[in-house]
């Protein structure tokens, strides 16, 4: 339509206009995010993380500190075995009790107990004390709870009923595992080695109370004590449950032969310094698969994914023995390593779903501690066969124990399936 004014002709448009595209909304939170937004999750989450830091600094800061002070590896590596066979013993029985009485009832005073073992071992080293007294402080250090179960107990009773929030969590925390045992050996060199042999083992006791405290102090997401009756059925003989812990023997073996044929490889290749950065590759690998793990949604049951996450990590594990043994090159053993890591952590993940499914109401604490039992138990079998092939034959051959241990798990996996 048209209209003047004055000598103007205006030309004035009355069809109508269609309505405005709303803007797009904000994108919904990735899944990660969406964990957090429960209330009390970011604060033991900080606590979590700052309590499980030093279970990668410990072992690590033990050995450098006796060495320093006695020069003596055998001593120092039989101190460090005796605290782990500790572990394996009471962890158990310190997770029946978490599971009893509670998160924070136990988890202090037990981490109270462990820290003096700590100092302990500091003192005595210190003060050139006899032998035995620092194997009597470094067992006492068994009673560290398992902060890791514990934070994975916490998402368990948070996301109750929600599948695939759950499985976030556990590779949430799977991931966390591999960055502080990726970063917790690396501190604790720095500090023994730049400030005083004692510095890591002390910084562990700190950031160890520190964070349990956090982690405690958050009494809304504690999960309640279950009452169980007084025949309450042990994890150990719940359905599945056995096999389940004879492939974390397994795993652990993997682990523990490929840490020291590791530091043999690049000892004998002359760059023995090079040897964490190499094995932090491996953890680094498993590191970024636990996070794209948790952000991708499988669907049906876990039991069904777990053989194929044991067979990729099978296949995966011959990349570093066909590195050393083609190449012989650390370089390229480093790469192998990255990507035979990417296996570790969605096979952990979903092994620790399947865990947590079958074990009895109230022990849930327990059911993930035996794991972890047959995971250190594992790791020192390992860790004496690879050190056996490599002093026996050599550091390239060492790398078959990892890829049999594996190859193990795997039958022991199908076995157990197939009998589904």
């Amino acid at each position: 339509m048209f209209t003047t004014t004055g000598d103007m002709l205006i030309a004035v448009d009355f069809t109508p206009r269609p309505p405005r595209t709303p803007r797009p909304s904000r994108k919904a939170p990735g899944p990660y995010r969406r964990l957090f937004t429960h209330p009390g999750t970011r604060a033991f989450t900080a606590g979590n993380l700052f309590a499980r830091l030093p279970m990668g600094m410990f072992s690590v800061s033990a050995v450098l500190m006796i060495v320093a002070a006695r020069d003596s590896y055998a001593l120092a590596g039989a101190v460090s075995a005796t605290g782990l066979a500790a572990t394996a013993l009471v962890a158990p029985w310190t997770a029946r009790l978490v599971d009893r009485y509670g998160q924070a009832r136990v988890a202090v005073p037990a981490t109270l107990l462990a820290a003096l073992g700590a100092l302990a071992l500091a003192l005595c080293v210190r003060r050139d004390a006899p032998a035995w007294t620092l194997f009597a402080a470094y067992a006492a250090t068994a009673t560290t709870p398992n902060i890791g179960g514990m934070s994975r107990a916490r998402w368990a009773h948070l996301l109750k009923g929600d599948e695939k929030a759950l499985h976030t969590a556990n590779s949430f925390e799977q991931a966390a595992d591999e960055l502080c045992f990726m970063l917790g050996p690396v501190l604790a060199a720095l500090l023994c080695t730049s400030l005083a042999p004692e510095a890591g083992t002390l910084t562990g006791v700190a950031l160890l109370v520190a964070g349990m405290l956090v982690f405690t102090a958050q009494r809304a997401t504690e999960p309640p004590v279950a009452e169980r009756p007084r025949k309450a059925k042990s994890p150990l003989r719940a359905p599945g449950i056995p096999p389940l812990l004879a492939i974390c023997l397994a795993m652990g073996a993997v682990f523990g032969s490929m840490e020291v044929v590791t530091i043999a490889f690049a000892d004998a290749q002359g760059h023995p310094s090079a040897a964490g950065a190499v094995l932090a590759l491996q953890a680094a690998g498993s590191c970024a698969a636990g996070l794209l793990y948790g952000a991708w949604h499988p669907t049906g049951p876990a039991e069904h994914r777990y053989p194929w996450c044991v067979a990729a990590m099978t296949a995966l594990m011959t990349l570093p023995l066909l590195a050393a043994s083609l190449t012989g090159s650390l370089p390229v053993l480093a790469g192998a390593l990255l990507v035979a890591g990417m296996a570790t952590a969605p096979t952990m993940v979903t092994g620790m779903t399947l865990i947590q499914e079958r074990t009895p109401e109230g022990r849930v604490n327990e059911g993930m501690t035996l794991a972890v039992t047959g995971l250190l138990g594992g790791i020192a079998g390992g860790s004496a066969a690879g050190g056996w092939m490599t002093e026996h034959l050599s550091a390239t051959a060492g790398f078959g124990v990892p890829a049999t241990a594996a190859a193990a798990a795997l039958m022991i996996t199908l076995g157990w399936t197939s009998r589904r």
